[in-house]
């Protein structure tokens, strides 16, 4: 085995002794290699270089599993903890790739793209956790719907992401792997519940990866990792094969470190699913039926040909964002990043006004996240959805209790969380059940279709409506690791809506280490590709992620 050192912007040594190597596509033996650079890697640099011979697939998974040892593993320089386990047939299928490129090329949007999923993902390959060890054995016998579609676009699955245990909080902590570190400060915490994926994308241990949401699931680390994260619109992406906390409130959605990354991403991941597991639904009602063809899909999403398309670099220009300044909080560093963030989104050519959101408080703060309730009910229906012949996995609640294959401290909370029976809910649960899922999406949608819109309480017009609206993703900065960070509760207005929202650097703290601040736009439902635009456009004109300075590249020593 090569010795590994870290050399600060070195690219894959190994490609510099293999110029003319590759396959069909592109006539690689007659264009100068590209190597392949692991550091803020994109699909389109991993493409480039299978194309001009820079780099084998087998490599670049290689190179992404030293990064791990190098970085994550225990011993190493970090122990980053992000990654819970490397899959052992990685390095085969990349052995495939490479053998069916020689032939065709590049087949497939993902090919050969090293993806990290969180660990409540099912993966047919390996275990599906949840982060817990009462789940350690659980061997799916299929790949979730979104894993599905896009090993079919050519990924290969790397390995799986750390996550809070059962997606129960922001800490980042498990006891499959302990607590996840954040990348640019490993004094301080990666947020969560898909902690793990943050992380580990943010270091470049992998080149993209998935992450569910609840609450803020994906949107809280993609903020502290200086991540582009998106919380699709409830039933644009199945939730078969997604270890569950509130199918109500669940969305699968990617996290990127580029928003043209989520893009395509996006593009793999969404898509009509007849499985009963889907929770695609004709309305946005808890009691809707489930959609019943692909064409049905389609009519409702209102899906694009490619989300690749509303990649504008001047997406910004004419663009109306709304913002209500009660979101942004007190803390000077955010408030005075997302001042910067406006004046930068002003000089790319939107108009940023002011608008005040109807009943913001009670949206926030009158309302609950359906985890509690729903966790019970979905947790069963999910272990029962293969048959544990196989891995003898738990199937039954009190088995999990009983297991204490978890972290001792959330013993007392799986027990609160098995006291509501949803065939059998007292007066009181019931009523707080419907408020949650009945009242709630009409009360917010309403109000903040009404500041979208520019209108006001009585439905007139204040004047042209806004594409977006705009706040930071986190009112406060990283905690202290193990500890949850000042999040705030902006991270609700998405999943209490059910409409989509993008999370993506705002930018980056001063002072050592300079740490990544996030900001979120909410868009319409099904308006992802505005989302994009937007998000695409600021990106491009502000470039405003930045690697963190600890997790460079690495070279095998004996070729350099």
């Amino acid at each position: 085995m090569f010795q590994l050192k870290a050399l600060a912007g070195a690219t894959l040594s190994v490609s510099l002794l293999l110029a003319g190597c590759g396959g069909s596509d592109n006539n690689s033996s007659s264009v100068k290699p590209v190597p392949f650079s692991f550091s803020e890697a994109t699909i389109d640099s991993l493409h480039i270089s299978l194309k001009t011979g820079g780099a084998t697939c087998e490599e670049i998974i290689q190179g992404y599993i030293d990064r791990i040892k190098a970085y994550d593993d225990t011993g190493s320089d970090l122990e980053l903890n992000s990654v819970v386990a490397i899959n052992p047939y990685a390095l085969e299928e990349a052995q495939e790739k490479d053998a069916h490129f020689a032939e065709t090329g590049i087949d497939g949007s993902l090919y050969c793209v090293p993806v990290l999923p969180k660990d409540n993902f099912n993966t047919k390959d390996m275990p599906t956790t949840g982060g817990a060890t009462a789940f350690q054995y659980n061997r799916p016998l299929n790949d979730a719907y979104v894993i599905r579609k896009m090993r079919e676009e050519g990924a290969i699955i790397l390995g799986k992401a750390n996550m809070d245990e059962f997606a129960f909080g922001y800490t980042g902590s498990s006891s499959m792997r302990g607590l996840v570190k954040n990348a640019y400060d490993q004094s301080k915490g990666a947020g969560g519940s898909s902690s793990g994926t943050g992380t580990a994308i943010a270091a470049s241990l992998a080149l993209i990866g998935t992450g569910s949401d609840t609450g803020g699931s994906i949107r809280v680390p993609s903020s502290l990792g200086g991540l582009v994260g998106i919380r699709p619109s409830m039933r644009l992406v199945s939730q078969d094969g997604i270890m569950p906390l509130a199918s109500w409130q669940d969305t699968g959605g990617p996290m990127c470190r580029t928003v043209e990354d989520c893009a395509v991403m996006l593009d793999a991941m969404v898509g009509f699913d007849p499985s009963s597991h889907a929770n695609q639904r004709n309305d946005f009602k808890i009691d809707a039926p489930a959609i019943a063809t692909a064409e049905e899909y389609k009519e409702i999403t209102k899906i694009p040909a490619s989300y690749k398309s509303y990649l504008q670099a001047d997406g910004l220009k004419g663009a109306r964002i709304a913002i209500d300044r009660t979101l942004f909080g007190s803390n000077e560093t955010v408030v005075a990043m997302m001042d910067q963030a406006i004046a930068a989104m002003e000089a790319a050519g939107a108009t940023v006004e002011e608008v005040s959101i109807a009943d913001l408080n009670s949206i926030l703060t009158s309302y609950r996240s359906m985890s509690s309730y729903e966790f019970k009910r979905d947790l069963v229906s999910y272990l029962n959805s293969w048959t544990n012949g196989m891995d003898g996995h738990i199937q039954s609640y009190q088995e999990l209790i009983d297991s204490n294959g978890y972290q001792s401290f959330y013993r007392n909370s799986l027990i609160a969380r098995g006291e509501y029976n949803l065939d059998n809910l007292t007066e009181e649960q019931q009523e707080i059940y419907d408020k949650n899922t009945i009242e709630r999406p009409v009360y917010v949608r309403e109000r903040l279709l009404r500041a979208l819109n520019n209108e006001d309480a009585d439905g007139k017009s204040l004047g042209e409506p806004f594409d977006v609206l705009l706040y930071p993703s986190l009112t406060g900065l990283a905690g202290e690791l193990g500890s949850s960070p000042s999040a705030g509760t902006n991270n609700r207005l998405s999943p209490f809506s059910l409409f989509p929202a993008l999370s993506m650097p705002a930018g980056m703290t001063d002072g050592e280490p300079a740490m990544p601040i996030g900001m979120e736009m909410l868009a319409r439902e099904f308006d992802e590709t505005t989302l994009i635009k937007l998000a695409y456009s600021y990106q491009q004109n502000v470039n405003p992620r930045r690697p963190p300075v600890n997790t460079p590249e690495l070279v095998k020593g004996s070729l350099l």
